[in-house]
């Protein structure tokens, strides 16, 4: 028997959730508060910052930095980030399990960190803005893990809390749908370690992509 559908929005966090980009996020921002001349962050503390809006991530990550150097800190990480760009791609099975989820006709949306000029540059490379039916970044509302983001997308949508999901591979991501009274899973490949999740009460973890797909195809 097929299930009813418990969730009519899914949205998706992008990198370390859909994108394999964690590793270069973090070389990147630990160059740039190099070439600035902050205290090289730690991988902990720089992937901790991932998901987090731009400014607010870098500021978070290099506390030695003085606030007159972060136009030029930002600078430097997009320089680091845009060199490697195209050597990231997306996690295996990542295109199949979108697929299936839009012939189920779930709404699918992106609820990223990233600026709208980076979201958008990464989808017309990857073919994938017709995938989507609806994004936001952090630069055109609050950021993570501010609620607002979800439910400008659940407005827009005429979506219910009850009726969101939000998939993220970070606390800002859970602590963003925990906010807003949406139901969330975590992924445990992506920034964060999976054993911060469980004060956010994640309905599920899922350890890879094709274990997410399956999840979802039971419980979504």
């Amino acid at each position: 028997m097929t299930r009813p559908r418990q969730f009519d929005l899914i949205c998706f966090d992008w990198d370390g959730t859909l994108f394999d980009s964690t590793a270069i996020i973090v070389r990147s921002i630990q160059q740039a508060v190099v070439d600035v001349g902050g205290a090289r962050p730690s991988d902990e503390a720089a992937a901790w910052v991932i998901g987090l809006a731009l400014g607010p991530a870098l500021a978070r990550a290099a506390p030695d930095v003085p606030p007159e150097k972060y136009p030029e800190l930002s600078a430097r990480y997009r320089h680091h980030y845009l060199a490697h760009q195209n050597d990231i791609s997306l996690f295996d099975g990542v295109p199949a399990m979108l697929a299936e989820l839009k012939g189920r006709h779930h709404w699918l949306a992106v609820a990223t960190g990233k600026s709208r000029r980076g979201l958008d540059e990464v989808l017309a490379s990857r073919q994938l803005h017709g995938v989507f039916d609806g994004s936001r970044t952090a630069d055109e509302t609050a950021g993570k893990p501010d609620p607002r983001m979800l439910h400008e997308l659940m407005r827009e949508f005429g979506a219910d809390p009850e009726r969101t999901l939000m998939i993220g591979d970070t606390t800002h991501d859970l602590q963003m749908a925990l906010n807003a009274g949406c139901a969330s899973v975590g992924v445990s490949y992506g920034a964060h370690e999976p054993h911060e999740f469980g004060a956010l009460r994640p309905r599920h973890v899922a350890h890879s992509v094709a274990g997410l797909q399956r999840w979802l195809e039971d419980m979504a």
